[in-house]
């Protein structure tokens, strides 16, 4: 891949992709090119094809994807399962049809058994059973990786499987319904800390409220008071994180150095080729909690409303592999949640 390659990140507004595209940028490639799903629905057949048939992308990034955290999984399984696996079908077949020369599939670690040894191999997959509350995003993902690879098996394409862990960083969805742990957390709290300072006008603000009559319904509904804010589950899942710009330097690492032989040579069955990307490092939700209070400079309580699903109890990936190719992550999460904090805070 050389400075000039014509590259096609998909999904580049969001969390994984604009970082792709910042990354990208900052290394010297200049001939980016995406599209707004306003402008090209990456659900539909035709539209994906005809975009591959004009623009004939030499690299692809996959960063596109329908996501959300464990109540937007359980409440839209439909839409997850359906919206991933035709985003992914489409840009896939059709990368190999026009004849991209290499391809970098995201995934995401919940592709593991629930209850999988512990730090997560890439040889666990589909061992035992998944979690439910994500089961239907899962089967996309896993779908995804075994795309890629039956298609590098049959027609010697060279696609690249990633499965990173929980990322959270700039641009990340800051959904009180819809959100991942790590931002929502980030936003209660937050609106926590600017009632308990009387700032009713930056929380109205906040919730794109044009008054204040609603804003108590709202906040009482996610658990946020002045005092306290209300945590779904025990606390005592764990989870590992990792900065979203870490995540789109090894993407970048893996689509310049890595191809697909380089992780199939000695196989005798060629499965579970795709890489797990994270920091290999854990926190329980509880003390996730706390330290963004910390951060944040929030003063009330945190509590765990038990009746709520834990999810998976953990979930911690074994980054041997990654690790053994030449990449590790560089942010600390005390430091990537500042950041984001200071992002956030700002917009």
């Amino acid at each position: 891949m050389n400075k000039n390659s014509k590259i096609y990140v998909a999904g580049h507004n969001g969390l994984v992709g604009s970082a792709i595209c910042k990354n990208l940028n900052k290394k010297g490639f200049s001939n980016l090119i995406y599209k707004p799903s306003s402008q090209l629905d990456l659900k539909n057949q035709a539209d994906v094809k005809f975009f591959f048939e004009k623009e004939k992308p030499e690299y692809v990034f996959l960063a596109a994807a329908k996501v959300g955290g464990i109540a937007a999984n359980n409440t839209y399984r439909a839409e997850f399962i359906y919206d991933n696996m035709s985003i992914q079908n489409n840009v896939i077949h059709y990368s190999y049809y026009y004849g991209v020369k290499k391809l970098l599939f995201i995934g995401s670690s919940c592709v593991y058994p629930k209850m999988a040894p512990q730090p997560l191999k890439e040889n666990s997959l589909l061992t035992s059973e998944l979690e439910y509350t994500n089961e239907p995003y899962a089967i996309a993902k896993i779908a995804g990786l075994k795309m890629c690879e039956s298609y590098n098996i049959q027609y010697g394409t060279n696609f690249i499987a990633t499965m990173p862990t929980n990322l959270y960083g700039s641009n990340d969805n800051f959904d009180l319904e819809k959100s991942h742990v790590l931002p929502a957390l980030i936003r209660k709290i937050h609106l926590a800390k600017l009632l308990g300072e009387n700032k009713k006008k930056a929380v109205i603000n906040n919730l794109g409220l044009k008054s204040e009559k609603d804003v108590d319904v709202i906040l009482s509904q996610f658990g946020i008071t002045s005092k306290e804010v209300t945590v779904w589950g025990s606390g005592k899942p764990l989870r590992e994180f990792l900065y979203v710009d870490d995540m789109a330097d090894a993407c970048v690492f893996l689509l310049e150095n890595i191809h697909f032989s380089d992780i199939s040579k000695d196989k005798k069955e060629i499965r579970n080729t795709h890489i797990n990307i994270g920091t290999g490092i854990e926190i329980s939700i509880r003390d996730l909690a706390h330290l963004i209070k910390q951060i944040i400079g929030f003063k009330g309580n945190i509590i765990f409303d038990n009746t709520k699903p834990d999810g998976t109890p953990r979930k911690l990936t074994d980054v041997t592999k990654l690790h053994s190719l030449g990449w590790r992550h560089k942010v600390n999460l005390e430091e990537g949640i500042s950041k984001v904090y200071e992002w956030y805070r700002l917009l």
